[in-house]
């Protein structure tokens, strides 16, 4: 069973309601069909229903069932702008501003999220990361002890002596460009979670990587790594975690011997920490398309999921990613 199968597998048997404030994307459509349908979770539209309609009608898409909300029309809208005005009104925001945001679906459907009446949100296919993370980090922010939200890439090698039986998870790759050693720290632990709920790794093993092993070269970004390593350690005390380390080093068990001999870590870990976004970029990339991995990549560090999707996903995309929401809110 691949990577995606056990995620969607887990995401049937604990059902959650996920958010689409794209609600009438031909693509969200038609992936909200699928998602019913498969029972992966209880998708929500957000969006004129009569628009909806008329592109699922389009689409040739079955959402009988599936519940549509447009944000002004809702129930919920003044108690909505109510909350938003009181979570904001320290930074400016007054009772109009809070209906204006509301009234906007990305914002209606974090505050869905931010008040329980759905269990994560997943947008992208027309808005950016930073047009769903900026309510995101606004309204649900951090989880506590965290004050970063990061990525993680989930990679699936046909390398099976690679990390996990294959599988070995990347971050950050998508959000932060230069982290600071202490945030460094944070994705990293925020990484070996990630592992262990939507990987099944029962034993992340996270090495926090750099052009160097273990002080074999002098250079400012080894000290971060090192520092981050430090500050990792006394975030997650019982983490099986070490740096800093070359990639080679992290993943070859003969190399890892030899260049950090008796880390717990070195030539078996699962999980790899880049020091910064360009590396993390380049490395997922280079895994994927000449290493022939297989890719999924999630959001992590908030205080309840929500992920983001490249504007050129797939129907496919979207359900995955609505899948491992799901998980994530388990």
């Amino acid at each position: 069973m691949s990577l995606i199968e056990k995620i969607r597998a887990k995401a049937k048997a604990n059902v959650k309601n996920i958010v689409l404030p794209e609600g009438d994307e031909p693509r969200t459509v038609k992936a909200a069909e699928i998602i019913k349908k498969e029972g992966l979770a209880t998708p929500i539209l957000i969006g004129d229903p009569e628009s909806v309609r008329k592109v699922a009608s389009e689409q040739g898409a079955d959402i009988s069932g599936i519940e549509i909300i447009d944000p002004v029309g809702s129930a919920k809208f003044d108690e909505y702008a109510r909350a938003l005005f009181e979570l904001r009104k320290a930074k400016g925001v007054t009772e109009e501003d809070a209906k204006k945001l509301v009234s906007d679906p990305m914002y209606f459907a974090v505050m869905m999220v931010k008040l329980g009446d759905a269990d994560g949100l997943v947008s992208g296919a027309l808005h950016t990361t930073g047009d769903m993370l900026r309510p995101a980090l606004q309204i649900i922010k951090a989880k506590p002890g965290m004050s970063i939200v990061s990525s993680s890439f989930l990679m699936e090698c046909p390398n099976k002596s690679l990390g996990e039986d294959g599988l070995l998870v990347y971050a950050d790759c998508v959000v932060n460009p230069c982290p600071t050693a202490p945030e460094v720290a944070q994705i990293a632990v925020s990484a070996a979670e990630t592992a262990k709920v939507l990987c099944g790794i029962e034993e992340p093993r996270v090495a926090l990587l750099s052009f160097s092993t273990k002080g074999s070269a002098k250079h400012e970004l080894v000290t971060k790594m090192q520092e981050a390593t430090k500050l990792a350690h006394e975030l997650a005390p019982d983490l099986l975690l070490d740096g800093e380390m070359q990639f080679d080093a992290a993943l070859v068990p003969e190399i890892g011997a030899s260049k950090a001999p008796g880390s717990p870590v070195a030539g078996r870990a699962n999980v790899l920490i880049f020091p910064d976004l360009q590396a993390g970029n380049i490395g997922y990339k280079i895994t994927q398309r000449i290493g022939g991995a297989e890719c999924f990549a999630v959001l992590q560090g908030l205080a309840k999921p929500c992920n983001d999707l490249s504007r050129g996903c797939s129907v496919e995309d979207i359900v995955n990613t609505v899948a491992m929401t799901a998980v994530q809110a388990q």
